[in-house]
C-alpha cells in the first residue's frame, strides 16, 4: 500500500470550522421543522448536494447495508426517497422495514441521524415520482437490472437504447417496481460539531404521539 497516502489519511485535519451557532434551547417541538431550518442553513452555506443522504438497511442475513440516495421530500409524516422495489434495498426493506438515514454537511459541521420505518407509498404517488425523473434515469430504472452482474458494458448501452426508444414512443411509461418510500421516524438526532470536540447533540424520541427532546453527551 502507498505509505504516502496512508500518512495523509492519518494526518488529515477535521472539524476546523467556523461553524454556525446551535441554540438548542429554542428548537421546534418537531424534528421535521428543525431539519428544514438546518437544511436552509446548508443551502445558504453552499453545501454541495445537501439533499444527499446515506440510507442503511438490513439484509436477510442480518447484516447492515448502506448507500447514498437523494431526499425527495419531507413533511410532518416523514422523509421520502424512491427506488425500485426489486433493488437490493427494496428487497431488504420488504424483509425488514427498519432503516436509518444520515445527512452530513461537513462545511457547517452538522449531521442529522434518523431512525425509523420505511413505509411504501401508493402507486399513484410512486408513478408521479417516476415521471418526474430525467429521461436517462427513467430508462435505467426500466431496465429492472439494478445490482445484477454486468458481464459486458456494451450490454448496458444496447439495453439503454432500447428503453429510450420505448420512452420516446410512450413518455408516460412507468416502471412497475418503482416505489416511493416514506421513513416514519422514531428517533432523530441533530449533531453540531465543535472544534474542541464538545459537540452538541440534541435527540428527539417519539413517545406515543409526542416528541421528547434530550441532550446527549458528546
Amino acid at each position: 500500500m502507498d505509505e504516502i497516502i496512508r500518512q495523509r489519511i492519518r494526518n488529515s485535519k477535521t472539524l476546523l470550522g467556523p461553524f454556525p451557532n446551535f441554540f438548542y434551547e429554542k428548537t421546534p417541538d418537531y424534528p421535521q421543522a428543525l431539519f428544514l431550518e438546518w437544511f436552509q442553513v446548508a443551502v445558504e452555506s453552499s453545501v454541495h448536494e445537501p439533499h444527499s443522504m446515506t440510507i442503511s438497511t438490513i439484509d436477510q442475513h442480518g447484516s447492515p447495508d448502506s448507500r447514498v440516495l437523494i431526499l425527495k421530500d419531507i413533511d410532518n409524516e416523514g422523509w421520502y426517497f424512491a427506488s425500485s422495489s426489486q433493488s437490493a434495498k427494496g428487497k431488504q426493506i420488504e424483509i425488514n422495514s427498519k432503516v436509518a438515514l444520515n445527512f452530513y454537511w461537513s462545511e457547517i459541521g452538522r449531521q442529522v441521524r434518523i431512525r425509523g420505518n420505511a413505509v411504501t407509498m401508493n402507486k399513484e404517488r410512486s408513478s408521479k415520482d417516476f415521471l418526474e425523473r430525467g429521461k436517462i434515469a427513467k430508462a435505467i430504472a426500466l431496465l429492472e437490472k439494478q445490482s445484477l452482474i454486468l458481464q459486458d458494458p456494451h450490454e448496458l448501452e444496447e439495453a439503454l437504447t432500447k428503453q429510450l426508444i420505448k420512452l420516446n414512443r410512450n413518455p408516460k411509461l412507468i416502471s412497475p417496481s418503482w416505489t416511493l418510500y416514506k421513513v416514519e421516524a422514531t428517533e432523530v438526532e441533530f449533531w453540531q460539531a465543535d472544534k474542541e470536540r464538545k459537540h452538541i447533540r440534541l435527540q428527539y424520541n417519539l413517545r406515543g404521539e409526542k416528541w421528547v427532546k434530550n441532550l446527549l453527551w458528546p
